[in-house]
């Protein structure tokens, strides 16, 4: 045994016995082969991916597998043949004979299912390799051959196995009839090799893409079948079912057990026990995915107890520089041990994070999911028990949170585990002095909640100022054109310093909690440290700290760091995850609407609608809505449904399309043959497009009604919102009794009276109830409740219709031709009249309003490729970020500033470091015995070290902060005045919401995102700097392989950083229309199920879901191929710290070597967080470069000229004059006025008529100078208006605007007394408080942009007759739509086109019978 031991461990070229290799190293590998096979071959049988044809390189493995059963019993049967030798040369033959033929059973059986690289074998042929090679090198060093038939047939076999190890490396072609085959774009996983698999090389194909040029949508991998909707969603539904039925069933059993109930009992029994028996969604998510994620989490409990391996080799490395009579191979042995088990850990951490971000990824597809098919299916009085906006959060946010608590669900017993061995390790090295330090990691637990409870009540009060800044810049937004009418710029500017200042006040609050807690987390296991070791040096006089003990307790401190962070964090992510839980179960369990309270399949009456005692409530506990309704619609006929508002028309709708709760009563429809649900709900979806107007929205419903060719259409009033002569087009073509849906059955609900005589019966509601029935004439003699709604509503609508609307036209569908061809004339038409009057300029404007007016007229017919470009595409930057706007950002914090921050940073490295020498000096003095005398000394300066990192750390920590908070403040100031100088024709090209991006996501990401990130880059940047400086220091032949490294390094984080930058825009850009989507399906889903497109929409949604996962996938997988990468260079810079220590073992302290090497176990974390902080960074940084580039637009002319200022009572007369003045809206646009020469006197009132597009909202908008001359001028009592300041010029002019402008800003400018943007004031109040306005203001000249229909005829006269009386002696220029209202003026100008068409007294202008006499006939008001 002496003997055997000295060969292998005392002697300096070491060798294992021979019976060692024979056994042990031989059935390593059969072992590892027999244990696993019986499950591998089980899970190859449920395997069906199809098979793959035999390739040459299957039939070289096959035949190799052969030889080498053939070698090993070659070898058993010269044993049997030999005789009288010991068993091991009868049992080893015979058994890795067996074990070949298993293997190459295994290699046929994975062709013929489908799979292409097998990790099984390859860890079988790894091992088989291995462990042949110490034999190969013993026979080697043996010289003589005795046995030439063994040494023969053994260097046979290695040449095999190293072969067959070789060919384990490649991929087989994929199986025959998979997907990978049909799939445009396959995902390169499925197949990928299992080395490929291991270390994520497949990724690299991407990685190099995404550096060549920015990754775009197309580039995508198509998702894994296994993460996709299709799979992942009936995963969970089933399991939830199954939940379901089962809670049911509890509650069956519970009734029987209570025996027999009276009704009220049980109504009792129900609602109390609803909570307890709502069935579990906790447990369908366990059943669903608990199975894979186990996977992750058995990779964890590896990866933890290989965590602990590290501290042991370096304790055993100490040890070996300590020994000076210990072979030279023992040192080796252990640096490249320590580098293979970091490099394990490295690869199971990985696989681990994988397992665990697919699951959650998984978990967020399947929620989605359920939560979108049951809100296409809930009862109203569930929908009203939350907002649109709370089922969209269940989707985002709540979604969101089970994502993420799954990656770190592990740490829940992980955290624990890691703690409690550490613990254990700790108590072995320094007994129960251990304990103090853990009571001061114990203690920093409260100090460090406190911090994060104080942030968080920040982070709240910050949200609070934000918000408020954001609505009102929202506000002055929507509202900017009145604010430059108004020249109001400067007082608002100033309201939003204001709030800006507040939220600035709690940033720097915010900082200074940062500076404390970057201090408590910096300084965390430097204290522990302290404590641990001043007990323990204190303690006994034995207890001596040499530089095992210290160096591996600092590394087993460092392990323990990460799981008592963690453990809180992943605690509170657990409650905010079973709120969630909470919300999602009670939304799941909410009831549905029963699919059949409607009967569709009534073919026998020749009723095509049908109600017998219907009474309808909106919820269960609801009162009713309608009572005893009867009614029955013949086939092909036209009901009109009217009643005073909220009598429950539209409820009636509802009623017929399943959307109420059926309390008693029979509902049946008829339905034909279509190919969509029968009855056609046309609801008025104001909540679509913001940019359309309603009327536009209805006429689009309309044509979808029209093609889907139904037997019963439900009309719900779609007449409301379109002029007076569409609905009457509208009536005609396609509702009348000669329209194309004539043979149909309509029920139409409206407030048209115009219509009624054409209908063939006519229902009247009253309070939910049918109050009379029968057809028009019918009605009006039996002088009831219809006859005093016609007397009514006859004074509203002859102003609706006025007489030509209804007399003068023509109908199209005259001579009945084909239905088809109505069809197609009829949407030919509507389209005709919607291109009239459409303008997208005015979208800016038309935010708040729903008249068919537009603000500002559009050119004449320009070419459609401008119109189309009038909103330009946002550019995004993409590629690498330039340096200049890194410049920008330091010029923004202040060079001198960034110069003071980056050596403050350089000081508490130098602390740290230093710190950490000073130990290693300490430890060597236990070489020297002089540790008692100086411990007094040790602990003083080890603590004062300590303590200046500290401090260095929170002062640079909060200059940082200081600065950065500078920069944000410069940056938004910059940007708003900019904003409020910039020319109203930027605003008309930009949608709002992308300006609002910058006033709110790219001010955030400055504000909060940008230095926080900046904070840790810094850090881990000193962190790693310091690492090298420290190792490089200790051995400095270690500086040799820094610059392969750093190459290596640098190459990896380029290709990174390229790729992930643009999969995490691709994932956001995707993820909204997720939600956008789901919004509007909860807000439509009557008109979905209506139409019977529910399983269409579901489709649409699980496409939207799979696009952005899609993107997101490659995402978690670049952080995996980068961190492998990463790591691995930090297992390099750990192999060669310790090659380097052993090879310099003579001239190095025991301390020194514990240093280099325990630094360098931790600066794997560092680099690997470098490179995720430069790509934020990167990311980050881009919004300083978006806030820059707005608050570098063009700006319009100053506000005031000094020299040029007007006398302050100027305009005295109110004289205007236009000369030659011609202008257009943007350059490289046609003119829309052209020439236009005239002269106003003061006091005249001038009427300005014309088309739409004539020009009339231009000239308004010249006198403002919100459009600048393209030729000619304007003057005002002989000041040219161009040559003053805009301030100067726009707030001696007073206009009213059109209603929806009016009130945008007032409550800010006028006391608090109404809400914002004045939504509670009916139209008609908002015109009289710009009325009072402009009586406020009283200036010489007064412009009157009259609005539409949209108030009564009293409201009207009282602002005609205060503009007469009041504004007497003004000069008043009126855009009129009403003719009446300018009938008395002094004179009216008609333009056309642009040019003055006629301009003179209303009288002569009739006389001359030119375009006014037209449109005064037209209006009534010439014969």
């Amino acid at each position: 045994v002496l003997h055997v031991s000295n060969q292998t461990f005392n002697s300096s070229w070491p060798d294992l016995p021979e019976c060692f290799q024979l056994s042990v190293l031989s059935w390593v590998q059969c072992i590892y082969l027999w244990a696993v096979s019986p499950i591998y071959i089980f899970c190859l049988k449920k395997n069906k991916k199809g098979y793959i044809m035999m390739s040459l390189l299957n039939r070289f493995k096959t035949a190799f597998g052969f030889l080498l059963w053939i070698v090993c019993w070659t070898d058993l049967f010269y044993t049997l043949h030999e005789g009288n030798q010991p068993p091991i040369y009868y049992v080893t033959p015979l058994v890795l004979g067996m074990t070949m033929l298993l293997a190459t059973f295994l290699i046929q059986f994975e062709r013929l299912r489908g799979v292409q690289s097998s990790g099984v074998l390859f860890i079988f042929w790894l091992l088989c390799l291995l462990c042949a090679t110490v034999p190969f090198r013993s026979k080697i060093l043996q010289g003589e051959v005795t046995d030439k038939l063994r040494f023969t047939t053994f260097y046979f076999y290695f040449s095999m196995v190293v072969c067959e190890f070789i060919l384990c490396c490649f991929n087989e072609k994929p199986p025959l009839f998979s997907n990978v085959v049909t799939d445009p774009n396959p995902c390169p996983e499925a197949t990928a090799g299992f080395l490929s698999r291991i270390t994520f090389w497949w990724f690299t194909s991407m990685a190099v893409k995404g550096y060549k040029m920015p990754l775009e949508a197309k580039d995508l991998w198509s998702l894994n079948k296994r993460d996709s909707s299709k799979v992942m969603v009936p995963r969970l539904l089933n399991e939830w079912e199954k939940e379901e039925a089962k809670a049911k069933l509890r509650y069956v059993k519970l009734k029987r057990g209570e025996g027999e109930s009276s009704p009220e009992e049980v109504e009792v029994l129900l609602s109390s026990k609803k909570v307890a028996h709502q069935p579990s969604f906790l447990r369908a998510l366990v059943k669903a995915f608990g199975p894979y994620f186990l996977i992750g989490s058995g990779y964890k409990l590896l990866q933890d107890i290989i965590t602990f391996v590290n501290p042991q080799l370096l304790k055993m490395l100490i040890l070996f520089i300590k020994a000076k009579d210990v072979p030279n191979w023992w040192g080796y042995t252990l640096a490249c041990l320590m580098f293979f088990t970091a490099l394990l850990q490295t690869l199971i951490l990985h696989h681990q994070f994988q397992y665990c971000f697919v699951t959650g990824m998984n978990v967020r597809t399947a929620v989605i999911g359920a939560i979108y098919r049951k809100a296409l299916v809930i009862t109203n009085a569930a929908k009203r028990s939350s907002t649109v906006g709370e089922i969209v959060n269940l989707m985002s946010v709540d979604a969101q949170r089970f994502m993420d608590l799954t990656t770190f669900l592990n740490m829940l017993w992980s955290a624990p585990l890691q703690i409690m061995l550490a613990l254990y390790f700790l108590w072995q090295i320094l007994g129960p002095s251990v304990l103090a330090g853990v009571a001061v990691m114990i203690m920093l637990i409260p100090f460090n909640a406190f911090i994060a409870m104080k942030t968080r009540a920040y982070q709240v009060e910050q949200m609070q100022h934000k918000d408020a800044r954001i609505k009102l810049m929202n506000e002055i937004l929507n509202g900017i054109k009145v604010l430059k009418l108004y020249a109001w710029e400067n007082s608002f500017k100033e309201k939003v310093l204001a709030i800006r200042q507040k939220e600035l006040i709690v940033l720097r609050k915010t900082a200074y909690l940062g500076a404390l807690s970057t201090m408590a987390w910096t300084s965390a296991p430097f204290l522990v440290a302290l404590t641990t070791f001043a007990v323990y040096v204190t303690v006994d006089e034995k207890n001596i700290l040499d530089a095992e003990t210290a160096f591996v307790s600092i590394s087993l401190f460092n392990i323990l760091r990460f799981p008592l962070n963690m453990l809180p964090q992943v605690i509170s992510s657990l409650v905010q995850a079973s709120v969630s839980l909470k919300r999602v179960q009670n939304f799941l369990s909410h009831d549905e609407l029963d699919p059949d309270s409607v009967n569709r399949n009534n073919t026998v009456t020749e009723f095509a609608v049908t109600v017998v005692n219907g009474k309808f409530t909106w919820g269960k506990d609801d009162a009713p809505v309608l009572h005893n309704i009867n009614v029955m619609v013949p086939q092909g006929s036209l009901l009109a449904v009217v009643g005073h508002v909220g009598c429950g028309k539209s409820s009636l709708i509802s009623a017929l399309l399943g959307d109420m709760e059926k309390v008693e009563g029979e509902v049946s429809v008829r339905v034909g043959i279509p190919l969509v649900d029968g009855t056609i709900p046309l609801f008025y979806v104001r909540y679509r497009y913001r940019y359309h107007k309603f009327g536009y929205l209805q006429r689009v419903s309309l044509a979808r009604a029209l093609y889907s060719d139904a037997d019963v259409y439900l009309l719900d009033d779609p007449l409301s919102a379109v002029d007076a002569h569409v609905s009457k087009h509208i009536f005609d073509n396609l509702i009348g009794p000669e329209g194309a849906l004539k043979g149909k059955t309509r029920i139409l609900v409206t407030h048209g009276i115009s219509f009624l005589p054409q209908v063939d019966n006519i229902m009247v509601m009253v309070d939910g109830r049918v109050s009379e029935m029968g057809s028009y004439q019918d009605l009006l003699k039996q002088n009831g409740a219809f006859a005093e709604f016609l007397r009514n509503y006859i004074i509203e609508d002859d102003e609706l219709f006025p007489d030509d609307a209804l007399s003068n036209h023509t109908d199209m569908v005259d001579s009945e031709p084909m239905i088809n061809e109505a069809k197609r004339s009829f949407i030919r038409q509507m389209s005709i009249m919607s291109s009239d009057g459409e303008n997208p300029r005015s979208r800016s404007v038309r935010r708040h309003g729903c008249s068919q007016r537009k603000h500002s007229e559009t050119q004449d017919k320009k070419k459609p490729r401008e119109m189309e470009k009038l909103i330009q595409a946002e550019t995004a930057e993409t590629g690498q970020v330039k340096g200049k706007v890194y410049l920008e950002y330091v010029k923004a914090v202040g060079i001198l500033l960034s110069v003071v921050i980056c050596f403050l940073y350089g000081c508490q490295s130098a602390a740290s470091i230093g710190t950490n020498i000073w130990l290693s000096e300490w430890t060597n003095d236990a070489v020297t015995n002089s540790t008692m005398e100086n411990v007094q000394m040790r602990v003083g300066v080890y603590a004062a070290l300590g303590f200046a990192q500290g401090i260095l750390i929170m002062i640079a920590s909060f200059t940082l902060a200081m600065g950065n908070i500078g920069a944000a403040k410069k940056l938004h100031f910059n940007l708003l005045t900019n904003k409020f100088h910039t020319p109203q024709s930027f605003f008309d090209t930009t949608p709002i919401g992308r300006i609002i991006n910058r006033f709110s996501k790219d001010i955030y990401v400055i504000d909060e995102a940008l230095p926080s990130t900046v904070l840790m880059f810094l850090g881990t940047f000193f962190v790693s700097l310091s690492t090298i400086l420290v190792i490089v220091s200790s051995t400095p032949i270690f500086a040799v392989v820094i610059v392969p490294l750093a190459v290596i390094y640098v190459f990896v984080q380029r290709f990174y950083v390229a790729t992930s930058r643009q999969l995490k825009r691709l994932e956001s850009v995707s993820r909204s229309p997720i939600y956008s989507h789901f919004s509007e399906t909860i807000t439509g889903c009557s008109v979905i199920r209506a139409y019977g497109r529910h399983s269409a929409f579901v489709l649409m949604s699980d496409i939207k879901v799979d696009e952005n996962q899609k993107s997101y996938y490659p995402g978690i997988v670049s952080n995996r191929w980068l961190g492998v990468r990463i790591e691995f260079i930090g297992n390099c810079i750990v192999l060669f710290a310790g090659l380097f220590a052993v090879t310099g073992k003579d001239s190095l302290s025991p301390g020194l070597v514990g240093l280099s090497v325990s630094y360098a176990l931790q600066v794997t974390m560092s680099l690997n967080w470098m490179v995720r902080m430069t790509s934020e960074l990167e990311n980050n940084i881009v919004a300083v470069e978006r806030v820059k580039e707005y608050s570098e637009t063009k700006t319009e002319a100053p506000w005031e000229v000094e020299d040029k200022k007007p006398p302050p009572e100027w305009p005295m007369q109110g004289n205007v004059e236009f000369n030659d003045y011609s202008v257009r809206y943007r350059e490289g646009l046609d003119l829309v006025l052209k020439d236009i020469t005239l002269k106003v006197k003061g006091g005249e009132k001038i009427g300005i008529v014309g088309r739409t597009g004539a020009g009339k909202s231009s000239m308004t908008l010249c006198l403002f100078r919100l459009l600048e001359a393209a030729g000619g001028e304007i003057t005002i009592d002989n000041v040219k208006i161009s040559e003053i300041g805009l301030h100067d010029l726009r707030s001696k002019l007073t206009i009213i605007p059109q209603v929806r402008l009016a009130l945008h800003l007032t409550s800010d400018t006028h006391h608090q007394c109404w809400s914002k943007g004045g939504e509670n004031l009916s139209v008609g109040q908002r015109q009289l408080v710009c009325l009072a306005r402009a009586l406020l203001r009283k200036t010489r000249i007064l412009i009157l942009d009259e609005a539409t229909a949209a108030i009564d005829l009293e409201t009207d006269d009282l602002i005609q007759s205060t503009i007469r009386t009041q504004f007497e002696d003004c000069t008043v220029f009126t855009i009129a739509h009403r003719l009446n209202t300018i009938m008395d003026y002094t004179r009216v100008l008609v333009l056309d086109k642009g040019r003055i068409a006629e301009f003179d007294t209303p009288t002569n202008l009739i006389s001359k019978r030119g375009i006014f006499y037209g449109m005064a006939k037209d209006a009534g008001l010439a014969q």
